[in-house]
C-alpha cells in the first residue's frame, strides 16, 4: 500500500503533463486547420492569387518555425522559377533571387519531382546573393513542389536559421498546403487563359463591328466624293447639294455607329427592327450603285432577337456592299424566305464578275470571314459560290427555332 501511495503523485504528474500537452496539441491542430480552411476559402472565393499567397505565408512560416518564406512559379516557357511572394527575406536577397534557373539547387530538385527537398548546402544561394543571410541568417532551406494533376507549377521555400527540422505532422501539413497552393496556381493559370480568350473574342467582335459599320460608311464616302467633285466642276449645284446631303447623312450614321461601338462594343441596330433596316439598306444600295436591285421578303413578320437581327442585317449589308464595290454587276437580288420548314433563307446574288481569286482583295475576304462568323452565331451556315449564268451567290440559312425568343440584349 505505501508503494501505491507513493506512486500516486507520479501518476498525477504524468496525467498533468498529458493534460498540459493535450491543450497545446489541440491548439496547434486548430491553427493548422485554420490555415487549410483559409486557403480553401480563398480558392473558393476566387481571391487574388498574389494577395492570397502573401496573406498565407506568415502562418505557414510560423507553423514550420522558419525564419522566412517564398513562393516561386514556373515562367511561361518553363525555364525559370520566378518569385511571386516573399516574407522575411532581406532586400539584398530578393533581387538576385527574383528569377533563377528552373534546375537551380534545391528549388530545381523540388520542381523536377514530387519530393520535398532539404538543402543543408546552400553555397550556391550564398554565391548568388551578397550579404550574410545564407550561411548565417539561413542555415537550411526547404523546397516543396507545388503540383496539380501531375503538373509542377512552382515551388515554395522555407528558410531556417537553425538545424531543427519540422516534425512529421508539420511536414504532412506543409505537403497538403503545397497541394492546395498548386491548385491555386492552376486556377490562376486557367483564369488567365480564359481572360486571354475573352479578350481575343472581344477584339474580333470589335473588328467585325468596325468593319461592318465605319468601314462601310467610309467606303460609301469614297464612292461619293468623285461624284461630288464632278458635280462641282460641272457647276451642277442641285446634284452637288444632293451628294452633300448624302455625305452628311453617312457622317451622322458613322458617328452613331462609333458611339455604339465605344459604349456597347457593337454598332447600333435600327430601333424599328430588321425589316426596316433592310428596306433602308436596299434604298441606299440603289442610290449608291449603278446595279438594279430586286428585294423580295416573303417573311415580313419574322421576329428575331435583337442580337440575331443585328447578325442578319450585317451579313446582308456586307454582301450588298461587296456587290456595289467589286462585282461590276447590272442586276442584284435580295431574297428572304423559308429554306425549309423551320429555317430561314437569306439569299443575295448578282450577275457581276464573279468570285475573285484568293488574295486578290484582302479586305473583302476579311469581310467574308466576319460574315461566316456571324452565321455561326446564328447557328446557321453561310454558302458563297458562283451563280448560274454568271456572277456570285451568297446564301445564309439558319434555324428559325433558335431565332424566336421574345427578348434579348440590344443588337
Amino acid at each position: 500500500m505505501p508503494a501505491m501511495t507513493g506512486d500516486k503523485p507520479q501518476r498525477r504528474r504524468n496525467r498533468g503533463a498529458r493534460r498540459g500537452r493535450a491543450p497545446a496539441a489541440a491548439g496547434a491542430a486548430a491553427a493548422d486547420s485554420r490555415i487549410l480552411a483559409e486557403i480553401t476559402a480563398g480558392l473558393a472565393a476566387g481571391d487574388d492569387l498574389d494577395a492570397l499567397l502573401q496573406r498565407l505565408l506568415a502562418p505557414i512560416v510560423r507553423l514550420a518555425g522558419a525564419r522566412a518564406g517564398a513562393v516561386r512559379v514556373l515562367s511561361a516557357d518553363g525555364q525559370r522559377l520566378d518569385l511571386v511572394s516573399v516574407l522575411g527575406l532581406p532586400d539584398s536577397v530578393c533581387g538576385p533571387e527574383r528569377s533563377v534557373d528552373r534546375h537551380c539547387g534545391a528549388c530545381g530538385a523540388a520542381a523536377g519531382g514530387e519530393a520535398v527537398v532539404w538543402a543543408r548546402d546552400i553555397g550556391a544561394c550564398a554565391a548568388r546573393s551578397p550579404g550574410s543571410f545564407f550561411g548565417h541568417g539561413c542555415q537550411r532551406l526547404l523546397a516543396l513542389p507545388l503540383r496539380h494533376r501531375g503538373r509542377t507549377l512552382g515551388v515554395y521555400n522555407l528558410f531556417f536559421a537553425g538545424s531543427d527540422e519540422p516534425d512529421a505532422e508539420v511536414m504532412a501539413l506543409l505537403r497538403s498546403i503545397g497541394e492546395l497552393l498548386g491548385l491555386a496556381l492552376d486556377n490562376a493559370r486557367l483564369e488567365r487563359e480564359s481572360l486571354r480568350a475573352t479578350l481575343m473574342h472581344e477584339r474580333q467582335q470589335m473588328a467585325a463591328e468596325v468593319h461592318d459599320s465605319l468601314a462601310q460608311s467610309i467606303a460609301f464616302v469614297k464612292m461619293r466624293v468623285p461624284l461630288l467633285q464632278d458635280a462641282l466642276r460641272a457647276h451642277d449645284e442641285a446634284r452637288a447639294l444632293g451628294y452633300c446631303e448624302e455625305l452628311r447623312g453617312v457622317a451622322s450614321q458613322a458617328h452613331a455607329s462609333l458611339r455604339g461601338i465605344l459604349t456597347q462594343m457593337r454598332a447600333p441596330m435600327d430601333p424599328l427592327g430588321l425589316a426596316h433596316a433592310l428596306e433602308a439598306t436596299t434604298e441606299q444600295f440603289r442610290r449608291s450603285s449603278s446595279a438594279a436591285l430586286d428585294y423580295v421578303n416573303h417573311l415580313p413578320g419574322l421576329r428575331l432577337a435583337p442580337e440575331q437581327e443585328a447578325q442578319v442585317f450585317h451579313i446582308v449589308q456586307e454582301a450588298l456592299n461587296n456587290v456595289a464595290r467589286h462585282a461590276g454587276a447590272r442586276h442584284a437580288r435580295l431574297h428572304i424566305g423559308e429554306a425549309a420548314p423551320g429555317s430561314v433563307l437569306v439569299e443575295i446574288d448578282d450577275d457581276g464578275a464573279g468570285l475573285r481569286p484568293a488574295g486578290s482583295a484582302a479586305g473583302s475576304h476579311y469581310g467574308l470571314e466576319i460574315m461566316g462568323e456571324r452565321a455561326r452565331r446564328l447557328g446557321g451556315r453561310l454558302e458563297l459560290g458562283p451563280r448560274d449564268g454568271g456572277g456570285t451567290r451568297v446564301r445564309l440559312v439558319f434555324p428559325l427555332a433558335t431565332a424566336l425568343p421574345s427578348a434579348g440584349a440590344p443588337g
